[in-house]
């Protein structure tokens, strides 16, 4: 059985303990070590793992991104998720969990370009990169071993090398054959984990796992195959398709495949991302409506630099507010053309508030820009006014070197929000 070291990529056997070279424990070895070549890449509780590498103080204690009482968890470590702790858990829950836990506001300029320079590494390995968020992405090695000199796993491991030592973060990597076995895998060995699964065997492993193991099976659809019986894959896999597909429509005949382990989905460089968004959690409930056109100014502000960042535009805005009952409004304008400036986007953000803010109290206040294109088709009067769009690139500018909080507009002078 093929086998080598993560440390130092040397040759093992599969009986080994340890490295023959170095001693690392760190061996991997699979029947299909040197064939698989899709693959799942995720960095470690990737904004808690930047705020350690910028601090070794924090080294050894439990660090949670997030903000205020009232916001959520953006990221947690490792340490805080032994306590319970977990992404999107109110923070007054996360710190009742834990007490002493250091909490950090998240800086998402410095995230975005750590994002950038991990994302960098994986493009230098194959040009079949397909991003699904700012620290995750699949990546299609076929063809690639006379290029790098080394089979794919191999050629991952080495790069997963690369980034602990010149980026300073980790990351999982997991390797199978298709998409929807390499996202599995990614998560068997967390943190700095090197997981391989067969597709062969996909069908034995994936059958004990509950349904809502596979992605896209939220709680109601949970509900309605409990109802019928379906509870473990393995109901799934006994199950006549015809039948999924009568209760689940084009859902049933996706998790008929998905439950013996088969994805005939491609790595997609070119896949679209769908919006961007930002939004904040107030510390205590707003109805004004000069407040809360306030902090509609700084997520506007926050939003157009992410754009302008990924070089994209868009021409559909969406504002978002919750209630301080938890319920949720979202109100959504086109524009004539796609924008990545923050001014345009506020001027439709705040007509739309502005219908909204009669007085009721929010919690929460979110601005989302999406129908998104390349920025060179952004709206002609982007590129005319380019005093209006200079100062804003320059604002970006020296926000990400020196802070958000460095420069603000009049507008946003507020502080009375959680970021989330």
């Amino acid at each position: 059985m093929p086998a080598f070291c993560r440390d130092c990529l040397v040759d093992a056997e599969e009986t080994d303990r340890r490295c023959p070279r170095c001693r690392s424990p760190r061996l991997v070895a699979h029947p299909k070590l040197n064939a698989l070549a899709i693959a799942h890449v995720d960095c470690d509780a990737f904004y808690a793992t930047i705020e350690k590498r910028d601090d070794p103080r924090l080294a050894t204690q439990p660090v949670i991104v997030g903000g205020g009482q009232r916001g959520v968890v953006a990221a947690c470590c490792y340490v805080a998720r032994t306590f319970g702790i977990r992404s999107a858990m109110p923070m007054f829950e996360a710190r009742r969990l834990c007490p002493h836990a250091v909490v950090i506001k998240p800086n998402m300029a410095k995230y975005v370009e750590v994002g950038r320079a991990v994302r960098a590494r994986m493009q230098d390995l194959t040009p079949l990169v397909e991003p699904l968020s700012i620290d995750e992405a699949f990546l299609d090695l076929t063809g690639t071993e006379r290029l790098h000199g080394l089979p794919p796993a191999r050629t991952l491991a080495r790069f997963a090398l690369a980034v602990e030592r010149e980026i300073g973060i980790t990351v999982s990597v997991g390797l199978s054959g298709n998409k929807f076995l390499a996202k599995i895998a990614s998560d068997l060995d967390k943190p700095r984990g090197f997981a391989l699964l067969d597709p062969d065997a996909a069908p034995a492993f994936l059958a004990p796992k509950p349904v809502s193991f596979i992605f896209g099976v939220g709680a109601a659809s949970q509900k309605r195959l409990a109802e019928k019986g379906f509870r473990t894959i393995a109901d799934l896999q006994r199950a006549d398709r015809m039948q999924l597909i009568k209760l689940l429509g084009e859902d049933g005949l996706r998790l008929s495949e998905l439950a013996f382990g088969r994805d005939r989905r491609v790595v997609n460089p070119d896949r679209d991302m769908k919006t961007v968004s930002a939004e904040t959690t107030f510390h205590r409930d707003i109805g004004a409506p000069s407040a809360l056109e306030r902090q509609l100014w700084r997520l506007c502000e926050r939003v157009s630099e992410r754009l302008k960042a990924k070089e994209i535009a868009g021409s559909t805005v969406t504002l978002k507010l919750k209630t301080a009952d938890f319920r949720i409004r979202t109100r959504a304008r086109s524009l004539p053309a796609p924008t990545q400036l923050a001014e345009r986007i506020y001027a439709a953000g705040r007509d739309l508030l502005r219908a909204e803010a009669d007085g009721t109290a929010f919690r929460l206040i979110g601005i989302g820009v999406s129908a998104l294109r390349p920025a060179r088709e952004a709206d002609p009067a982007d590129l005319i006014d380019e005093r209006k769009a200079d100062a804003e690139r320059a604002m970006d500018k020296v926000r990400r070197r020196f802070g958000r909080d460095v420069l603000v507009k009049g507008l946003s002078l507020d502080s009375d929000s959680e970021d989330d």
